[in-house]
């Protein structure tokens, strides 16, 4: 031992108090390792939540920073795909389900998922605050909104002029042979936002089992589009670059390529728009429910619908978001009608009919 001086040092072990002399030096290193072994204590009684998303990947990030700063003890971890892809994959794992939660996903595929038993009902502590046409029904719901989006055209004005198309009013403008070769819309089988577009216009024309004048709009609009893409953004994104003219797309991604620049003009089609609802959901058998409850009460929070509203005109919150500056103020208004049961009852029928008639044109998957 050395000439130092010694520190007095407690501990506890089998229940008999003993005091032992330690060096300074051994002192600050036993207790350097046992702050240590208590900070990978602490991570590892973390809970690890798995959540299925179609959120965009730009938004994922602060929508997980606004839930971790009240709950820092639950990790999120994110499967994200598109609409079509992640209801997919859920109902193929329903007998060995490995989502805790599914949050941003269609109601339309959410209502789906509960007629196959898939969900856990919840009301989270913000339900009341949420519009009930916004909510799923039941009581207590087996899923709830979190914001609407919606079709919005990406309309490149530059590479229009150069070529003297003109730009769209109607859905119907876009079956002009004018248009020809210039059209990108997202595949309904694997984008929500393509569902969306398919049911507006099979709710605005008929549907008819196939034979109804939504597809016969369909038929003509076929002869114009360039390619189906399995992304709702990418439409608009082709648009932005000068790929196409025409993408059809969604408002926050129509929105967020205009701010950075893109030379687009944002249409709204006359006839009425399709949408749907990002949502949330507790996938039934989760072994981490209490958890699960927790995200739900934030997802449904004001502070929540606050993050909503920056990317989104309409929240489940009424009153929340804040006008977007290239989305109308009537922009709900202009929504066509929805029910979210008749979508889910009918989804399976209209893909089907879908891919059979048009599926030729979709780029390559993964």
């Amino acid at each position: 031992m050395s000439g130092l001086p010694l520190t007095p040092f407690f501990f506890v072990r089998t229940n008999q108090i003993r005091e032992i002399r330690m060096n300074p030096g051994s002192l600050k290193a036993l207790l350097g390792a046992a702050l240590l072994a208590a900070s990978f204590g602490a991570l590892a009684q973390k809970t690890q939540l798995t959540v299925y998303t179609a959120l965009e990947v730009d938004q994922i990030k602060a929508y997980e920073a606004g839930f971790t700063r009240s709950n820092p003890n639950i990790e999120l971890k994110w499967v994200q795909d598109s609409t079509g892809v992640i209801t997919a994959k859920l109902l193929a794992e329903k007998a060995n389900p490995k989502a805790d939660v599914v949050m941003g996903v269609a109601a339309s595929s959410l209502a789906l998922l509960d007629s196959q038993g898939m969900l856990e009902p919840y009301a989270p502590l913000n339900l009341d605050a949420i519009m009930s046409q916004y909510r799923d029904k039941k009581n207590p719901p087996a899923w709830f909104g979190m914001d609407v989006w919606g079709a919005t055209v990406c309309f490149n004005t530059v590479e229009a002029q150069k070529k003297g198309i003109p730009k769209p009013e109607t859905w119907k403008d876009l079956t002009k042979p004018i248009y020809k070769g210039q059209v990108v819309m997202p595949n309904p089988a694997s984008s929500g936002t393509g569902f969306f577009d398919v049911n507006a216009w099979l709710t605005l024309w008929g549907d008819d089992n196939g034979k109804g004048g939504g597809w016969k709009y369909m038929d003509a609009l076929h002869e114009n589009i360039a390619q189906y893409t399995h992304s709702g953004s990418k439409p608009c994104t082709m648009a932005a670059q000068g790929e196409y003219v025409v993408g059809i797309s969604f408002e926050y991604r129509a929105n967020t390529n205009k701010a950075k620049g893109a030379p687009i003009d944002l249409v709204f089609p006359k006839e009425g728009l399709g949408w749907d609802l990002e949502s949330f959901a507790i996938h039934k058998g989760t072994k981490n429910l209490e958890a699960a409850k927790k995200l739900a009460d934030w997802a449904s929070s004001k502070d929540a619908m606050q993050l909503y509203g920056k990317n989104f005109a309409i929240t489940a919150q009424p009153g929340v978001a804040s006008p977007l500056a290239n989305v109308p103020a009537d922009y709900e208004k202009r929504l066509v009608k929805l029910d979210f049961k008749v979508a889910a009852d009918n989804r399976a029928r209209v893909l089907e009919e879908w891919t059979k008639r048009y599926s030729a044109k979709s780029e390559p998957k993964k």
